[in-house]
């Protein structure tokens, strides 16, 4: 039988198995990723998802002067093929920390005009730290073209409505920005966008503001009617939620409120996305000593919040599945990033969105409805 052509720059998509950061990192130490897609060619599985790549920290640098942030590049160096046969991968990937950079310049600005000599000192101030996360997506690729025998590799599994490829992949909880681990990962949506964000809508639910200079404008403005309320960024492929959705109580909108964080995946059934979600439902302000600021303390039930968006959800009559799902990584008993505990039954909650109908008077717009938690006697 003919040998197999993978060809030159054949992808190959990863995660990085390890959370590290520009301060304990260093040039020359040895990393893992994860194959996180089968990779095929010609109906052929040439590598497994799951199989470990190795890779390498190239370069490293710290929290530096001028208000510039920390440097980490790592480097794919090499996998194994379904056969054992060991072949070269391309790609790097470069991560930096927040920089001050133009902050740092503001303030000289302004140091200058009230007293110049005070400019250059903030030239001594450093940006963030550079933190790379567990789970970072990388794509590299297979460097030369390469040939091999078929009957040393396997027949690729043909694709059906399953999500057996992702749930090994899913992230059991979501991280912060420093790598501690927090909410779990409890939610799993088949949607499309439009139909996705229809169906909060629908639902009475408001999307989130993003964090931003003028939060503090918004909260002294509209106080305790500040239904937006941005959530705090987390991460799940190495990247900050995609998108927030928020249900306030009306009588306390600041202090309580159903919410949960939602990611895109890369992954898709039947040609529609998957999307993963992180639900919680905040129940009282709390001050959180460790970071100087104000954050929302978590009902330990988390299955209950699980729930609630479920029954939530299919009242739009917009959901046509809902199916349990174990967590690859059982989550019983576990704490937020805040130290806060919770418990949940370890099941992931799969809903599949429909299609919205189209409306069927076009040209006619319909008044905007107003979410189901909107009373006007909250807000007199």
């Amino acid at each position: 039988m003919a040998e197999i052509l993978v060809p030159d720059g054949t992808p190959v998509k990863l995660q990085v198995t390890q959370t590290l950061n520009s301060t304990h990192a260093h040039r020359g130490d040895r990393l893992d990723f994860a194959v996180v897609k089968d990779v095929t060619v010609e109906g052929r599985t040439v590598i497994r998802a799951g199989t470990l790549a190795q890779g390498s920290v190239v370069k490293v640098e710290g929290r530096r002067l001028l208000g510039m942030g920390g440097q980490v590049v790592i480097q794919l160096d090499s996998v194994q093929l379904v056969n054992g046969e060991k072949v070269k991968l391309d790609g790097r990937r470069e991560f930096k920390g927040g920089s001050h950079t133009k902050l740092m310049a503001e303030g000289m600005v302004l140091a200058g005009l009230i007293y110049l000599p005070a400019a250059p000192a903030l030239l001594m101030t450093h940006g963030h730290e550079c933190t790379v996360l567990k789970g970072s997506e990388v794509t590299a690729s297979i460097e030369g073209n390469l040939r091999v025998q078929p009957a040393t590799l396997v027949s690729a599994p043909e694709r059906d409505s399953t999500l057996s490829e992702l749930i090994p992949f899913l992230p059991p909880r979501v991280l912060d920005g420093q790598g501690r681990e927090g909410d779990m990962m409890n939610l799993l949506f088949i949607a499309r966008e439009d139909d996705f964000r229809q169906v909060f809508a629908d639902a009475g639910w408001v999307e989130a503001d993003k964090m931003k200079p003028t939060l503090f404008w918004h909260l002294i403005w509209q106080r305790r009617h500040y239904a937006k309320l941005p959530m705090d960024n987390f991460y799940a492929f190495g990247r900050r939620q995609d998108l927030s959705y928020s249900q306030p109580d009306p009588t306390c909108v600041l202090t309580r409120r159903h919410h949960v964080r939602i990611w895109k995946t890369d992954y898709e059934v039947n040609g529609v996305p998957v999307w993963v979600g992180a639900a919680t439902h905040d129940v009282a302000l709390q001050f959180q000593k460790r970071r100087l600021w104000m954050t929302h303390r978590i009902d330990p039930d988390v299955d209950a919040e699980r729930e609630f968006i479920a029954k939530d959800l299919m009242k739009t009559d917009l959901v046509i599945r809902k199916e349990y799902l174990p967590s690859a990584v059982p989550v019983f008993q576990a704490r937020t990033t805040t130290g806060e505990p919770f418990h949940s039954d370890s099941r992931v909650l799969l809903l599949e969105l429909s299609q919205a109908p189209a409306p069927s008077m076009a040209g006619i717009q319909s008044p905007a409805r107003a979410p189901r938690w909107f009373h006007r006697s909250a807000f007199k």
